[in-house]
């Protein structure tokens, strides 16, 4: 008895389209890890502190890849500025900020 060809091309293993879908996740998983890391990468701006309020106070931003630090003197600085308007707070927690204006 002979077998038919049709019946030979649709005798297919259930478990390789299991294995196939496990390759796609997979795939799927790792773009978006990958997409999480770049988005964190591009928000890794910070600014830290150290030793605040001493006269060593030293400030450190992180922003874009660059670092830039900004150390005391030790002492104050008042008097090197002029007032330049007045700032608001409404209820929502928003902050207007209205120039001065000199005639």
């Amino acid at each position: 008895m002979k077998h038919l060809s049709i019946l030979a091309e649709e005798d297919d293993d259930p478990m390789l389209s299991a294995v196939n879908l496990v390759d796609v996740f997979l795939v799927l998983v790792v773009a978006l890890l990958t997409a999480v890391a770049l988005q964190r990468q591009q928000e890794d701006n910070t600014t830290v502190i150290k030793r605040p309020g001493e006269p060593d106070m030293e400030i450190v931003v992180r922003k874009d890849g660059k670092e830039i630090k900004y150390k005391g003197n030790g002492g104050s600085s008042e008097g090197q500025g002029v007032r330049a308007g007045v700032a608001y707070k409404l209820k929502d927690g928003n902050i207007i900020y209205v120039p001065e204006v000199k005639p």
